[in-house]
């Protein structure tokens, strides 16, 4: 077997969208996900330019040789461009694997350690009463574990508090230029902790909250949010300092017990060795679609184990269902699995990518179609093309750019 064909489709049903698609000689195809936000055209160019050409002719089953000489074999390694690149390569390779077997990724990855996968949602308001409808609203979609997140009074916007349209579905507001959203980490540093007073008030001390701080916090700011929030009992303070400043880590574990998730930014395991080996982490945050793979993310989670740390791997909606896919295979698959960040995707989405993975009380199951049971509508995704979009930018009252 053969690969005859590798193209590259950019589509933008509600938001951007970059997809490989790789075909053999026996007419197998396989998808990966390589959407980067705000970024997507860099790993377009990436994979049409330098790694398409590469594939042409390769054993498709060689699905570990063809990963270290992509890695490898570019030079310049690591970074979220290589790493998505190399990533939509790996996925793409374990679904035409498991469809030539006619098996269920999971089955290849050594089958079920599960009978279904955790998930939680994403709960958000302006203020907090907007903030326990949208609780109420997941629950009532099944939910079993909720991420809070809620605008802070005095500032205009806040990153991960967004409307929804009459389906439900987000207002994503892609944009030609960035976004910028003003900041006060004295002031979120006060509102979050009546946040999780009011969201335990009103829905008792048994629902699974989360909460992201997006890396906006110094280390010892870091330390005062999780230690102010332990008689709340948060499931995990997320992202609560930079991640590339791994030392961070050990001034907050050794402060909070509130439990620590961090690794969305990463893009391989030696972002993580002093985080795991020290055991400064209890979730890593990584995706499939930014970390490389399936193929090194299962290793990730297997060191993790060694130090009683679990997995949660990163899923909110510009993580394409192929991506999120490959994602569910894994989680269903490996043994210290903790979480699955699901926060679902535009109707439309899932009419360009139709799956075979379902929700259904707070669970997802990838399904049992061959492969990762993700298909492409071409011709829907040629419909909607790419739209200039950029993530958001902080600013302080002073008018400087905010470090997170």
């Amino acid at each position: 077997m053969k690969i005859v064909d590798a193209k590259v489709v950019v589509t933008s049903p509600g938001r951007n969208f970059v997809t490989l698609k790789l075909t053999t000689d026996d007419g197998l195809t396989g998808l990966g996900d390589a959407t980067l936000n705000g970024r997507e055209l860099a790993v377009v160019s990436y994979l049409t330019d330098h790694v398409a050409p590469l594939l042409i002719g390769r054993d498709p089953h060689r699905i570990e040789d063809t990963w270290q000489y992509l890695y490898r074999g570019a030079y310049w390694r690591r970074g979220p461009v290589t790493m998505a690149a190399i990533a939509a390569v790996d996925v793409a390779l374990w679904d035409i694997k498991a469809k030539a077997a006619g098996l269920p990724l999971y089955q290849l990855l050594g089958g079920a350690s599960r009978e279904r996968v955790r998930t939680y949602g994403h709960a958000n308001g302006r203020d907090i009463p907007e903030l326990l409808d949208s609780v109420r609203a997941r629950l009532a979609e099944g939910y079993q574990a909720v991420r809070v997140q809620s605008g802070i009074p005095g500032l205009k916007a806040v990153y991960g508090v967004h409307s929804t349209d009459d389906d439900g579905d987000p207002v994503l507001h892609q944009q030609a230029r960035p976004l910028v959203e003003d900041w006060d980490t004295d002031a979120y540093l006060r509102h979050t902790p009546t946040v999780f007073e009011a969201v335990r008030a009103e829905f008792g001390a048994e629902l699974p909250l989360l909460h992201d701080a997006h890396h906006r916090l110094s280390p010892i700011q870091a330390a005062r949010l999780g230690k102010d929030l332990e008689p709340y009992r948060p499931f995990w303070l997320e992202d609560c300092t930079p991640a590339e400043n791994q030392e961070a880590l050990r001034l907050v574990r050794r402060n909070t017990t509130t439990p620590l998730a961090i690794g969305e930014v990463f893009n391989t395991v030696h972002d993580y060795q002093a985080l795991i080996t020290e055991q400064l982490i209890d979730y890593v945050r990584s995706a499939v679609t930014h970390f490389g793979g399936v193929t090194p993310l299962r290793k990730l989670f297997d060191f993790a184990a060694q130090y009683q740390i679990k997995s949660a791997v990163h899923g909110p909606e510009d993580i394409s269902p192929v991506g999120m896919a490959a994602a569910l295979h894994l989680d269903l698959a490996v043994h210290n699995f903790g979480i699955q960040e699901y926060s679902g995707h535009t109707s439309l989405t899932d009419e360009v990518f139709r799956h075979a993975y379902t929700f259904a009380d707070g669970h997802l199951h990838p399904g049992e179609a061959p492969g990762i049971g993700v298909e492409l509508d071409e011709e829907l995704a040629a419909a909607h093309p790419y739209e200039a979009a950029y993530l958001p930018v902080n600013r302080l009252q002073d008018g400087t750019v905010h470090d997170w």
